[in-house]
């Protein structure tokens, strides 16, 4: 029988208690802290998942420079029709936009920067108000 197994997105930074807290705070989830201070819990509905880690040499991303490939980045689903309102979220919580044209429709990808400089999408999901 395999051994039970599940995955967390682990985000390195500067301040983990900070990030954290932005992140619970926007996506309204709970900080979960555990032995190590350094190393910081996201959890909130449906399975999101994400950790922060203290980095001691961190140095934010930055994307979209071509010499600094993006190697990962998150995208957090929103229905199409509350697209405006994530976004006013997202920058009350802390967030730093990099390209927010609206799109419009099932394509409206709007890209921001967190706190310590991970690169972040609201991305719309047509249908999904309400789930």
């Amino acid at each position: 029988m395999p051994v039970e197994k599940t995955s967390v997105l682990v985000l390195d930074c500067s301040e983990p208690e900070a990030l954290a807290e932005f992140y619970a705070n926007f996506l309204g989830a709970e900080v979960r802290r555990g032995a190590d201070p350094d190393f910081i819990e996201v959890i909130g509905q449906e399975g999101v998942r994400l950790a922060v880690r203290r980095d001691h040499g961190f140095a934010p991303p930055s994307w979209p420079r071509p010499d600094d490939s993006l190697q990962a980045h998150l995208h957090i689903l929103v229905p199409q029709d509350d697209m405006d309102e994530a976004e006013r979220e997202a920058i009350g919580h802390g967030a730093r936009p990099i390209d927010t044209k609206d799109n419009g429709g099932p394509r409206d990808v709007r890209l921001y920067s967190d706190p310590a400089g991970h690169t972040f999408a609201l991305v719309a999901r047509e249908g999904r108000t309400g789930e």
